[in-house]
């Protein structure tokens, strides 16, 4: 793929004239509109619960477009909150600002959102591999012994976390989810992301991609659950290059781990203020982002 990334600014905050934003998230900047909300990605990057100074180029046309094609992928598993992703078909004033807002915004229906992080685990890695590696567990569910770094689970397991505005979300079992939301609740989210991944997990496989773990979003409205915010995406989600994998430590990634990886090699103590990000690190991670796009869409991004 040959793309001048260096000569492409990135987005990192929108402003549109006469409109009030209702949240800026860790990445997403949220307008409300009648009964409906504008959901805009912006290239903001954020790293062990901080976001960074310095914004990837064409990251939020990535996470926008990824998750459309996903929320079209896995509809019949789950109805979702996406409207449209075209600008001219938004409220006003929001069409004027239709450069702004294409390829990296979606309209989508507002919804009560369900304070928990619905995450699904196929390989053990990150925060689950030192949880592993320290109790032999992983949510509080214990794993077979000698399991290694990277190694594929025998079935996919579900763990939630809790879902922080600010600071640090939070590992918890699926008896505090039950204990917070409801049991049927929680048992119905259970079954549905682990469908959901199931689903993706073997388009990926075919794309050559191996989807190690993913988070899903979820709320409620009067039809029942609905899938919300990002889906499958590489803030969301850990993929390795299938051709490269080999258990035993970590992996070649196309995803968000290569600036974890980044700031970790630079030992920074993951407090504020975070550190800007060199133009290398910029360049590769647009271009992880374009990749796993591509690969898993079958086109380029446009």
């Amino acid at each position: 793929m040959t793309m001048n990334i260096s000569s492409v600014p990135a987005l990192t905050r929108t402003e549109f004239q006469g409109v009030d934003v209702l949240f800026r998230g860790k990445v997403r900047d949220i307008y409300k509109t009648d009964r409906r909300l504008i959901l805009v990605a912006t290239d903001r990057i954020s790293a062990f619960d901080s976001v960074l100074p310095t914004g990837i180029p064409y990251k939020g046309q990535v996470l926008t477009q990824l998750s459309i094609f996903w929320f079209d992928f896995l509809k019949e598993i789950v109805p979702n909150h996406f409207l449209s992703g075209n600008p001219d078909e938004y409220p006003g004033p929001f069409p004027k600002f239709r450069e702004t807002l294409a390829g990296r915004s979606m309209l989508v229906k507002a919804v009560k959102p369900v304070p928990i992080e619905c995450v699904v685990r196929g390989y053990i890695s990150g925060s689950s591999w030192k949880e592993y590696r320290e109790h032999g567990t992983t949510g509080g569910m214990p794993l077979p012994a000698g399991l290694r770094e990277s190694d594929r689970l025998s079935e996919p397991i579900f763990t939630p976390s809790t879902k922080a505005q600010t600071g640090h979300d939070e590992n918890i079992s699926f008896q505090r989810m039950a204990d917070e939301i409801g049991s049927e609740l929680a048992k119905k989210l259970r079954d549905i992301s682990q469908a959901l991944y199931r689903r993706a997990s073997r388009h990926a496989e075919d794309c050559g991609i191996i989807l190690a773990d993913t988070k899903f979003e979820f709320g409620q409205d009067d039809s029942g659950v609905v899938l919300i915010d990002e889906a499958v995406t590489p803030d969301s989600s850990r993929f390795w290059p299938r051709s490269q994998y080999r258990p035993g430590g970590a992996q070649p990634s196309l995803d968000k781990q290569y600036v974890r990886d980044y700031l970790e090699s630079i030992h920074w103590n993951k407090q504020p203020p975070a550190p800007e990000l060199p133009a290398e690190v910029v360049e590769q991670t647009a271009l992880k982002y374009l990749e796993i796009f591509r690969l898993l869409t079958g086109r380029q991004l446009g």
